[in-house]
This record gives C-alpha cells, sequence and structure tokens, in this order.
C-alpha cells in the first residue's frame, strides 16, 4: 500500500465518484460499527418498517435488495477509476507494460489484504477466498487486459462471461454438486471444496469473480465514455435499461434467478443496472448540474475508501468497536438509559472516530492506494 500526498486537485476530479464511493464507504463503516443490528432490526422487529430496514441485510437467497447492490457498486466504480486513471497514463506517455505491472503490483495487493481480512480467525489461521478485495483483484486484471479493446468486443467478451456461468453451474453435474441454484449443492460450492477444502455456510463462492468482473470491465467502459464528447447521461440509461430488462427478465421468466451469494448471471445485469442508475443521477447532480456543497462529509471517505475498508475489516471489527462501546456504555450507565439507544450512539461513536480519521488524513493530503 502506498500513499499519495499530492493528489489531482480537486476541481479536476470526478467529483460524483468520489461522492459515490464515500457513500459505499460510509454504509459498510456503519455496518462495521454494528448500526443497522442495534438500531434498524433491534427497533423495528414486528413494526412496519421492519421490510424497509431489511434493505440494509442481504436477501438470504432469490431476490434483491439494497445491500446487494453495495459490492457491485464498489467493483463498477473500481472500474471507472481505473479508466480515468490509465486514459491519464497514456497521455503521460506510459507505456503499455508500465502500466500492466501497476496494475499486477495493484492486484497482488489487492489479493494479499483480501486473504488477510479473513486469514486470522479465533481458531487460528484460515485461507478464504469469499473478500471483496480478492474479488477485485482479478476482475481489476480482466478488465485491464482487454481495456483497450473496442466496446463491441468488450460486450461480447462480458456476454461470454455471464455465459461461462451459466454453462458451469447447469452443466458440470458434479455429484452432490449438480442442484445450479441451490445453497450449499451448486459448482460454486464445489470450487471453494477444491480451492479451500470447506463451503460458506452464508453461501458466498469464489467464483463469483467470474461474473462479477463484468461490473469492473463496464465501469472501465462508463469511465472512458465519460471522457468522451458522447451523450454519457443517456447512453448509460439506456444501457441501464437492457440489464434490467435482461436481468428481471430471467428472474420473473424462471430461467435464471438473481442470487447476489453466487452472482447468477440475472444477478449480475440486474446490479449493473442500478450502478448505471447511480452513477448517471451522481454524475449529472454533481459534475453537470454542479450541485458540489455538502459533499465533504461523503467524499473525505470516498478519497481513502481502500483505507477505510481494511481498517474497518481488520482493525475496527477485531478491537476498535469492542473498544469504544466498552468505553461509552461505561460513560452512560450512570444515566441509566435504556440499552437500545445506549448501543445506537456507541455505534454512532465508532463511525464517527473512522470519520474524524479520513478527515484528519484528507487535511493532510494523505490518501492511502494500492
Amino acid at each position: 500500500m502506498t500513499t499519495n500526498t499530492s493528489p489531482t486537485p480537486t476541481s479536476q476530479r470526478l467529483l460524483s465518484l468520489d461522492f459515490m464511493r464515500g457513500c459505499i464507504m460510509v454504509l459498510l463503516a456503519c455496518e462495521s460499527a454494528g448500526l443497522y443490528e442495534h438500531s434498524f432490526k433491534a427497533t423495528t422487529e414486528g413494526t412496519v418498517f421492519n421490510k424497509f430496514f431489511l434493505q440494509f441485510y442481504h436477501h438470504p437467497w432469490n431476490g434483491l435488495r439494497f445491500w446487494d447492490l453495495i459490492q457491485p457498486s464498489f467493483m463498477f466504480m473500481a472500474g471507472v477509476a481505473m479508466a480515468l486513471s490509465l486514459t491519464k497514463q497514456q497521455k503521460q506517455g506510459m507505456s503499455w507494460n508500465e502500466s500492466f505491472k501497476k496494475i499486477l503490483k495493484r492486484s497482488f495487493w489487492l489479493f494479499f489484504w483480501g486473504v488477510l481480512d479473513y486469514a486470522v480467525r479465533p481458531h487460528g489461521l484460515s485461507f478464504e477466498l469469499w473478500d471483496v478485495l480478492t474479488q477485485l483483484s482479478f476482475t481489476t486484471l480482466v478488465a485491464f487486459l482487454i481495456f483497450r479493446w473496442s466496446s463491441v468486443a468488450q460486450i461480447i467478451f462480458c456476454a461470454g462471461l455471464l455465459l461461462l456461468t451459466e454453462i458451469l453451474y447447469r452443466f458440470t453435474h458434479v455429484p452432490g454438486f449438480d442442484q445450479p441454484f441451490t445453497d450449499q449443492h451448486n459448482f460454486g460450492n464445489y470450487v471453494d471444496m477444491l480451492l479451500m477444502n470447506k463451503i460458506n455456510h452464508d453461501g458466498w463462492v469464489a467464483i463469483n469473480c467470474i461474473p462479477t468482473a463484468v461490473h469492473t470491465i463496464a465501469g472501465a467502459m462508463v469511465g472512458k465514455l465519460l471522457l468522451s464528447s458522447k451523450n454519457k447521461i443517456k447512453t448509460m440509461l439506456i444501457w441501464a435499461l437492457i440489464c434490467f430488462i435482461l436481468g428481471f427478465g430471467l428472474d420473473w421468466a424462471g430461467i435464471t434467478p438473481i442470487i447476489k451469494r453466487i452472482a447468477t448471471s440475472s444477478f449480475t445485469l440486474a446490479s449493473l443496472g442500478w450502478c448505471l442508475v447511480e452513477l448517471s443521477f451522481c454524475y449529472w447532480w454533481i459534475d453537470i448540474k454542479g450541485h458540489k456543497k455538502y459533499l465533504l462529509f461523503f467524499t473525505v471517505v470516498g478519497m481513502n475508501s481502500i483505507f477505510i475498508y481494511l481498517f474497518f475489516e481488520i482493525v475496527g471489527d477485531r478491537w476498535l468497536t469492542g473498544y469504544i462501546s466498552s468505553i461509552t456504555n461505561g460513560l452512560m450507565e450512570i444515566t441509566n438509559m435504556p440499552e437500545t439507544p445506549k448501543l445506537i450512539i456507541s455505534s454512532l461513536c465508532v463511525f464517527g472516530f473512522a470519520w474524524f480519521l479520513c478527515y484528519f488524513l484528507y487535511k493532510r493530503k494523505i490518501f492511502f492506494k494500492l
């Protein structure tokens, strides 16, 4: 991991991208701080608000919730950022080989930190490949290798990845793992047994990196579109509509169910449609219409997205959350406050600590990059 103390001036940045990344990381940070578990779920059980707040949890299997869009958005935005970076490198005269070496280094560190994130368990060390960073290490490399292809060729390649996913799940017929869309009995679970000698009890599979490479490739294509003089918003919305029709159509027709945990082709397409809509709106509102006030809360986190993700996953989840919660709960014992408000306040204190850490780095122009 490296730091950059002299970033591109804010005026030259795609602020909508920083804002979107910031939103994603703020949501993830709130989850790591326990805010959803302590406030949303605990206080709305049995009420009409419970269905709304369930959107902050992954769907158990066949369906699509708001929280299922977080990882696709993260990988999509990584593709957009990569396109902006590669275009800048080309203008500076950097050769393909030099850019390839940088991407290889980035992919290595993404893989390393992704494995490390899951490596330390209470029972000892563990080797797992389900983290978003390990997935992103693969999708980033694939997106780079085809970055200079024509748009048509890249779209055909993405279709091929989704078709490959369908073939692997439907036609491999491995005994015990021959039920394409059944948890614990699908081809993805079989590959996990080969790679890690275990299956994720929540249904996540390592080969999600194959279909979700479409998110990063699409992000890179959109990044190039944003640098062109074409009708950006219209093009993105047209492709969003196509993705919605194909993704939800496959699910509604009973052909391929939308399942986030194994990244079915229908899920990949439907979630990509939402990614395109999100960026279209943010780009129109922030970069075109110029509504740039009050973005600081999110952008300070978005500009250090990898750092805050690793901070919460490795430090926060294992130490910081419990440490700060013990302090805040101890201080609030004298108030006779009910348990739920105490938990909410503790979660907000954990999140506040992380946000001010990002703000501290932002003010000193320290930005961590892989």
